[in-house]
């Protein structure tokens, strides 16, 4: 079954300033099968993807929202989400908070020659078109693991026991089953001491960190490791922050440099930095700790957004669970455990922070239908997230372990590092080779891998990096063993046969 749609656009910039004020309708022809084993979202997310990489869907051009897709093409939300979401978890779309999703700006991107696949050039050589075989995007998941069939259950249950309650206006901080449900998970799984009433519930890590600004004060300076994750870094300074880069070394975010900073707040993924892998060792928790508890007023922000997956040696607990003076933000999501769709964040306030946001910022409504609070609160307490998490720690450490054992003919020219932990590593060249010239050799060999560079605070902190970041979440162990194949091939590394005897 196809379905051609017409969608109108209004197209706007990032910055939200309309470049025509007039709505202009844009042929969007979406042809969904209904006899294609594929799911619904996976052919909506594969044909936009592909209308991103020939270049008809052009960057800063607003995107209809899911709830409108999800319309014209007659299928539920859910689905369109879901797609989006991916999307947006690969780099192929942005979302810009109170604006809506936009095709993102792939640098070196052009329309293919021939067949299904997607031309480049790399940025600067104007005459090297090469083919994307792999792309190791660092923002992937495997969706293709996603439960559907449990999530399905779920929500038929809930929407055939025809409660009216679950339709009307809930508590601000989220229903508080599912905040008991997340409060059992995290004293389990994380060692986070906390009661339901400390978590807020909320749409995503940005929502919240708008609302953590608000409970801060825009004027408060906040100190943020560099490299960092760089939309956390454009919600704060976006809300008015100063931000401050602070350098890392082997240890992580150097507290001598944040010593010297006029800052109250600092923002720390210490169970697995991102872009750079780091896990934090607890004498570099305690200097921070201490840090914070030298001063009243002063936070730390605990980003623990891929916790669940670690591959050596036992987790570490979280930073929170170490604080004994209410120092710690800690904030977490489901986007990379379960889907990026389940747009469900949350946060754990300090007592302090808690009577502020009572004070000043209750009124503000839950931003996660009740639906979705009902049908993620039986997803915990019944197991199926546990259970789901550790199939997916299964999963990811095949991956995982495939990328390196692939990458090893590499290790006497680069160092390998953020590996037993996450979902992607990093390789450091060991000798003169810059990152553009490493973007460039695996271009050349049609392969995209993604430049340090980009997740730095500031360009004239990123000029002489030599590293390249490698997602492997997305992809197949096939399609990594190929990647990691041709990545050989561009970086001109002998592969050992294997002797027979």
């Amino acid at each position: 079954m196809l379905f051609p749609v017409n969608i109108p656009f209004k197209f706007t910039s990032t910055l939200g300033n309309p470049i025509d004020e007039e709505t202009e309708t844009m042929e969007f022809m979406i042809p969904l099968n209904s006899q294609d084993a594929r799911p619904l979202y996976e052919q909506i997310y594969q044909y936009i993807k592909n209308e991103i990489r020939n270049g008809n869907l052009k960057p800063d051009k607003r995107l209809p929202s899911s709830r409108e897709l999800a319309k014209n093409l007659k299928v539920s939300r859910s689905t369109t989400q879901l797609a989006y979401e991916q999307l947006v978890s690969e780099g192929y779309l942005e979302a810009v908070p109170r604006k809506g999703y936009f095709a993102a700006e792939l640098d070196g991107l052009l329309p293919p020659v021939s067949g299904e696949g997607r031309t480049c050039r790399p940025e600067g050589k104007k005459d090297l078109p090469v083919l994307w075989k792999v792309d190791f995007s660092p923002r992937g998941i495997d969706l293709k693991s996603f439960p559907f069939s449990t999530w399905r259950k779920i929500n038929r249950a809930i929407l055939k026991e025809e409660e009216v309650e679950i339709f009307l206006k809930g508590d601000p901080q989220g229903d508080l089953p599912l905040r008991e449900a997340i409060r059992e998970y995290l004293h389990g799984a994380r060692g986070v001491n906390c009661t339901a009433d400390q978590i807020i519930v909320g749409a995503g890590n940005e929502y919240l960190l708008m609302l953590l600004s608000q409970l801060l004060g825009n004027h408060m300076g906040i100190a943020m490791e560099n490299p960092t994750y760089k939309q956390a870094f454009r919600v704060l300074s976006g809300m008015g922050h100063p931000v401050f880069p602070v350098g890392m070394d082997e240890s992580g975010l150097m507290v001598s440099e944040l010593r010297n900073l006029s800052v109250s707040v600092a923002y720390v993924m210490p169970s697995h930095q991102f872009p750079m892998g780091i896990v934090m060792p607890v004498k570099r928790r305690q200097e921070l700790l201490a840090w914070a508890g030298e001063m009243p007023g002063r936070y730390l922000i605990e980003d623990d957004y891929d916790s669940e997956f670690r591959y050596k040696g036992k987790p570490i607990p979280a930073l929170q669970g170490m604080d004994q003076n209410g120092c710690v933000i800690y904030m977490g999501t489901f986007s990379k455990a379960i889907a990026p769709a389940i747009r469900v964040g949350y946060m754990v306030l300090p007592a302090g922070l808690l009577k502020k946001y009572r004070e000043q910022a209750r009124f503000y409504s839950s931003t996660v239908s009740r639906v979705d609070q009902r049908l993620l609160a039986q997803f915990l307490a019944g197991g199926y997230f546990e259970r789901h998490l550790n199939r997916m720690r299964e999963i990811y450490k095949a991956k995982h372990d495939t990328l390196l054992a692939a990458l090893k003919p590499l290790e006497e020219i680069f160092a390998i590092g953020g590996e037993f932990a996450g979902l992607h590593v990093l390789l450091s060249h060991r000798g003169k080779m810059t990152e553009e010239e490493l973007v460039e050799a695996a271009a050349r060999a049609g392969v995209k891998v993604y430049g340090l560079s980009g997740f730095f605070i500031h360009k004239e902190h990123a000029r002489q990096t030599k590293t390249v970041i490698l997602g492997y979440a997305s992809l197949s162990e096939t399609e990594i063993r190929e990647g990691a194949a041709l990545l050989l091939e561009a970086f001109d590394v002998p592969v050992q046969q294997e002797r027979k005897e």
